[in-house]
């Protein structure tokens, strides 16, 4: 049986919460200073997935998509802040409206290219996570999905003037 974080809800308890990693990301990045802070500032870096052999079958048809979402843990990030300066901003923001690590749960997520899938093996490209992250989850990255809501990128509009 697991075990895991209990969270309320008002008085009342409510469940636990536990996450297993699935698998672990290799990159090139083996310290956080020369980590990059998106995939868009990856500029094509390669990296592995090594998933746990169980989750083999899990894959399947993955390799149809072209690019995938990586949700992980921040295994380094222990100082929690509710406002943050992020390295290309000059102001602070709410941690809510960044992508920083350091959060209440310090969970992230990326969006990789998939060249391709050995085994339990997944070949990656523009992959800007720290080598040696516990990886919780993969889900195909859908565009559509992304842009069906009429999205606004808030104060980050001038880092993406391409979009």
């Amino acid at each position: 049986m697991r075990t895991g974080i209990i969270y309320f809800h008002g008085d009342a308890e409510v469940k636990s919460i536990e996450y297993i990693p699935i698998g672990i990301i290799h990159s090139p990045f083996k310290t956080l200073d020369e980590t990059p802070m998106q995939p868009r500032l990856a500029k094509s870096a390669k990296g592995l997935i090594e998933l746990r052999d169980d989750y083999e079958k899990a894959l399947a048809d993955l390799d149809k998509f072209s690019h995938i979402i990586l949700i992980y843990h921040f295994h380094l990030a222990d100082n929690f802040r509710l406002t943050v300066k992020p390295p290309h901003s000059t102001l602070y923001h709410g941690v809510f409206a960044t992508r920083y690590p350091d959060r209440p749960n310090p969970i992230g997520i990326s969006v990789v290219r998939l060249v391709s899938i050995m085994g339990s093996t997944l070949h990656v490209e523009n992959i800007d996570v720290l080598d040696g992250t516990p990886l919780l989850d993969i889900k195909p990255f859908i565009p559509s999905l992304a842009r069906q809501y009429g999205t606004t990128l808030g104060w980050l509009v001038d880092e993406f003037e391409d979009v």
